[in-house]
């Protein structure tokens, strides 16, 4: 998990817009998008959720398919989203106190991503 909350802001600023929305988008279907409080109990708490709900050790279709090891990787991805949408205003995201943005990498091998951020506003 890493936290993009400021490189989101960045952009934010950069744009030199008041009021609006910034989108995050991952490409590929093993990253994902989400928001956190980004503290190291949630940092546990996240990947040990998403053992009970997507399980490494069952057995996928797609690994039948593929047999690259990563069935779960790709439904947790799909559980979680590549994309995410925050409002802004007077340049600044509306978050709450302790929300951040993470990308979740969720995938079985490291890979190099890059995000795509889209600001629209006034």
């Amino acid at each position: 998990m890493v936290n993009i909350t400021d490189q989101l802001a960045r952009s934010v600023r950069d744009s030199k817009l008041k009021d609006g929305v910034a989108t995050v988008f991952v490409p590929g279907s093993t990253g994902a998008l989400t928001t956190v409080e980004y503290e190291p109990g949630l940092l546990q708490d996240f990947p040990d959720m998403l053992d009970r709900v997507a399980p490494r050790d069952i057995e996928y279709e797609h690994e039948k398919r593929w047999h690259d090891g990563n069935g779960h990787s790709h439904v947790r991805a799909s559980l979680i989203g590549p994309s995410l949408t925050v409002p802004f205003e007077e340049g600044r995201l509306t978050l709450g106190t302790w929300q951040q943005i993470v990308f979740i990498e969720l995938d079985t091998r490291s890979r190099s991503r890059q995000l795509i951020v889209q600001v629209i506003g006034n």
